[in-house]
């Protein structure tokens, strides 16, 4: 056969483009098939994996583009390996928490996640926005789905973060990182309920690292 050139090729960088895998950390929970979904869709070439059968390690090997820590039951202290997905990616690639993701954001930063006084299981509310990051082009406010009884401590906002989103009597729905391309939402925007839930995905996804 052909001669084989004794000079091996120079190792090309891995091509981003190429791959342009999102990586998103399953908490066990049923929505999680409607984020993937919604995910799919908009063109994401999405892994899951469950938040105790995956490592930091693991997800390097991905080399994501982005990732998605979805809701989940319980507290961010139930959320397996999502905090250490925090402390090896923050500030490397864009991360979208949704309801227990946005709670382990809020915990990873220093704030306090505590019981609201409401439960909220299927509810809609109003969703007051600033109409940056995630929130760009949707009109304030929208109707969202809301399942959940913590939230985050306003009092404990960390410094880090910015308030993006409210409802009228004032509860967080969503934060962003004031440096890094970090969101989280309270809210589903992947219920069918919510409105312009598939934007905000979309909005996620152009964001680059």
């Amino acid at each position: 056969g052909a001669k084989k050139s004794g000079h091996p090729r120079p190792q090309q960088a891995p091509n981003r483009t190429a791959t342009m895998t999102t990586v998103m950390i399953d908490n066990y929970d049923s929505f999680t098939y409607n984020v993937y979904q919604y995910l799919s869709e908009l063109g994401a070439k999405v892994v899951v994996a469950r938040n105790d059968k995956i490592t930091v390690g693991d997800i390097k090997k991905l080399n994501p583009v982005n990732i998605v820590i979805s809701p989940g039951p319980g507290s961010p202290k139930d959320s397996g390996v999502c905090m250490e997905v925090l402390k090896a990616f923050a500030g490397k690639v864009p991360i979208l928490g949704v309801c227990l993701g946005h709670q382990c954001i809020y915990e990873f930063f220093g704030g306090d996640v505590v019981v609201s006084g409401e439960i909220w299981h299927g509810k809609t509310s109003d969703m007051h926005h600033d109409g940056k990051g995630v929130f760009a082009g949707i009109p304030s406010p929208f109707k969202a789905t809301r399942y959940h009884s913590l939230v985050g401590k306003p009092a404990t906002l960390p410094k880090e973060l910015i308030v993006t989103c409210k409802t009228k009597n004032g509860l967080i729905q969503g934060v962003r990182h004031k440096e890094y391309k970090i969101y989280g939402v309270q809210f589903h925007p992947e219920s069918c309920i919510s409105e312009h839930g598939k934007k905000l995905f979309s909005n996620f996804l152009k964001i680059k690292a």
